[in-house]
């Protein structure tokens, strides 16, 4: 086998346990249908993964992989709710591709360690990009427990599914969590 056909193939299996796993969960999914549903011996299967285990940990890790992010494109100078629109938007872009995978996490995040792991590690990441996002768009000194409370409080909002499909709550949301990062009191009417 060729580089790109053992990638291929290696891609079709993730595929297929991916697709599987958010359809009928971790558990109720058997090797042997993965290897039926990416076309592959199953015995191919388990010379790329040794068990079934470490495709949902290949998955989780790699399909999860944001890559480098520009912040400086993101960053509206003096309107950090709109930065953290802006970086949402840039990583609804990126985590399109797999909204199957969401399904996945959703269901095994506390059922497999390797995906617990993983999720808070991406969590963990997306915590610094939105820090590094606030931080450039106010041109003054944020304190340091609001910039980090404002942070997880935007991750755990933007991993919330319901959360991203109001983009007017969602807008709501970025300027109440930017106002009391900024220490400013909303406009009453």
């Amino acid at each position: 086998m060729t580089k790109t056909e053992i990638s291929e193939t290696r891609a079709r299996i993730l595929d297929a346990a991916e697709r599987l796993f958010a359809e009928r969960g971790f558990d109720a999914t058997p090797t042997a249908q993965i290897a039926k549903v990416a076309a592959v011996p199953k015995g191919l299967l388990f010379y790329y993964f040794p068990a079934k285990s470490d495709v949902l940990r290949a998955l989780v890790r790699e399909r999860l992989e944001l890559g480098p992010i520009d912040t400086g494109a993101l960053v509206s100078p003096g309107d950090p709710a709109g930065s953290l629109i802006n970086l949402t938007g840039r990583l609804d872009e990126l985590l399109r591709e797999s909204e199957v995978l969401r399904v996945i996490l959703w269901r095994e995040q506390h059922t497999h360690p390797d995906v617990t792991a993983n999720l808070d590690a991406h969590r963990s990441r997306l915590q610094q990009l939105i820090e590094r996002v606030l931080t450039a768009s106010i041109p003054r000194p944020i304190v340091p427990e609001r910039l980090r409370a404002a942070a997880q409080a935007w991750v755990a909002i933007i991993g919330s599914r319901a959360a991203s499909a109001d983009t007017a709550a969602l807008r709501s949301m970025a300027q109440l969590i930017c106002d009391g990062l900024t220490g400013q009191r909303p406009a009453t009417t």
